[in-house]
């Protein structure tokens, strides 16, 4: 799903569709709890370094000035109470550090990066000015570092590692955990990196840490027996000579392309893999981490090659929907691996279980401690969304995309389309052989299509309970 709404899914245990950030643009309403609102309640100091976006961090309108007006009342709900532009770029257009308001979404402390690449913004973007002497010089673009990269949006910095916001964030973070030490009360910190993304940018060492011949493209397109409409015209798109759409929309690369933004982007996780390293070093030097636990997590992934496609969109291959999840606790760091099906939205009710703690009412997710502990799955099935803001590609229409998960199946529908997609991912993990108008596999098609429907009719809002009985 789209980087933002899955945010959100992550800090409310609840899906796009009920907690209402559809998709980038719209805000995580204030009355919102999350679960860090409920840690807060029980005494935890909560804080956030780096990344947020739970808001947007663009000011730039969806629609020119008047475009989006619909007669008199023009939305279904009134306008949303609150502030929403603590993430948008003139919050932290003076040179004095914004005061973050908080709470923010349990949040105590906030210390706010925002965009992405060497250019973040935020508190970052402010100290960053005051930091690097130079600091224009840094940001022109025709002080590129030479290269010869032919990736688009492969770009190298001339930022030193020390200023880059992936180092930021790390010091931040640690500064603050150090200051917890002499607090008896518990605490829950968030540390947000905004790579690996594109562009494709890692600073100093880490651009040159890995060789494009080192990464095969050892799932090319042709691997793909019968790809989806959206596959055929970003191909063509390609191959009759179109540029990318937009900086920001999937797209087909050529093999070199392709291996040198794997390169790039192994670089850019091992600046991050680096700077983990540092919060974890902190925390053993401190004393703190006999008795801390720690989750590791991403937002979503990338197609990153799979089928000659780069950067992220509305086809649910396992390169975008599967992500990275550690859980190290202090009362069994053994390394164990569970191959029970889980989600994002489960880890607010891990959390919360964990630390002892009732989730609210309408929280959709499930605890994993049981498949932590006795590798028991907790789920049969996966409910995946994806919502488009507005058409793109073939699609007459903002994509509406639904997907369901078992074991051995990934079943897709696209909404107000006749095509559709049905991977065995028992004979094929890599999803290479779409079975959707396959005569043989129209009986279990149906019977996916029956336990979507399971699936999107539990997808009502359960909150606020009824205090009354009519």
């Amino acid at each position: 799903m789209s980087k933002r709404p899955n945010f959100v899914f992550f800090m409310t245990g609840r899906m796009p569709s009920v907690h209402g950030l559809r998709y980038n643009g719209c805000v995580l309403p204030q009355n919102a709890n999350t679960f860090v609102d409920v840690l807060a309640a029980d005494g935890y100091r909560t804080a956030s370094f780096g990344k947020s976006h739970l808001q947007p961090f663009l000011d730039k309108p969806r629609f020119p000035s008047g475009n989006n007006v619909n007669g008199l009342i023009p939305e279904a709900w009134k306008e949303l109470a609150g502030e929403y532009q603590q993430e948008e770029p003139g919050t932290y257009a003076g040179d004095q550090h914004y005061a973050f308001k908080t709470p923010y979404y349990g949040f105590r402390e906030v210390d706010m990066v925002t965009l992405h690449g060497d250019r973040c913004g935020g508190h970052y973007q402010q100290w960053f000015k005051q930091n690097a002497g130079n600091w224009e010089d840094l940001h022109n673009p025709e002080n590129e570092l030479p290269h010869d990269y032919i990736c688009p949006q492969a770009y190298r910095t001339p930022i030193p590692e020390a200023l880059y916001p992936t180092n930021y964030i790390a010091e931040r973070a640690i500064h603050y955990l150090n200051a917890q030490v002499d607090s008896d009360a518990p605490f829950f910190t968030y540390i947000s990196f905004p790579d690996p993304h594109h562009p494709f940018n890692p600073p100093g060492k880490y651009w040159d840490m890995y060789s494009p011949d080192d990464f095969p493209v050892d799932l090319p397109f042709s691997d793909h027996k019968n790809p989806t409409p959206v596959m055929q015209l970003l191909k063509e798109n390609y191959h009759n000579g179109g540029a990318q759409l937009t900086p920001q929309m999937m797209m087909y690369q050529g093999d070199r392309e392709i291996q040198e933004a794997r390169a790039l982007t192994a670089g850019m996780i091992s600046c991050v893999d680096d700077a983990v390293g540092n919060v974890l070093d902190a925390l053993r030097a401190n004393g703190q981490f006999d008795d801390t636990v720690i989750c590791f997590s991403s937002d979503h992934g990338d197609y990153l090659g799979d089928f000659n496609l780069l950067l992220k969109g509305s086809l649910p291959f396992r390169g975008i929907t599967r992500v990275p999840f550690i859980w190290s606790d202090p009362d069994n760091r053994t390394g164990t691996v569970s191959n029970a099906l889980t989600s994002t939205i489960d880890i607010a009710a891990t959390v919360c279980q964990r630390a002892g703690l009732e989730p609210y009412n309408g929280m959709q997710g499930l605890s994993l401690m049981p498949s932590m502990q006795k590798d028991v799955g907790v789920r049969d099935s996966l409910l995946i969304e994806f919502n488009e803001s507005s058409p793109r590609l073939c699609f007459t229409r903002p994509a509406r995309v639904r997907s369901l998960v078992i074991q051995q199946w990934r079943y897709t529908i696209y909404g107000g389309l006749e095509w559709g997609e049905l991977y065995h991912l028992a004979d094929d993990p890599h999803e290479s052989n779409n079975l959707w108008d396959d005569p043989d596999y129209r009986l279990i098609r149906g019977e996916l299509a029956e336990l979507l429907c399971h699936q999107l009719t539990a997808q009502m809002d359960e909150s606020p309970e009824s205090v009354r009985l009519a």
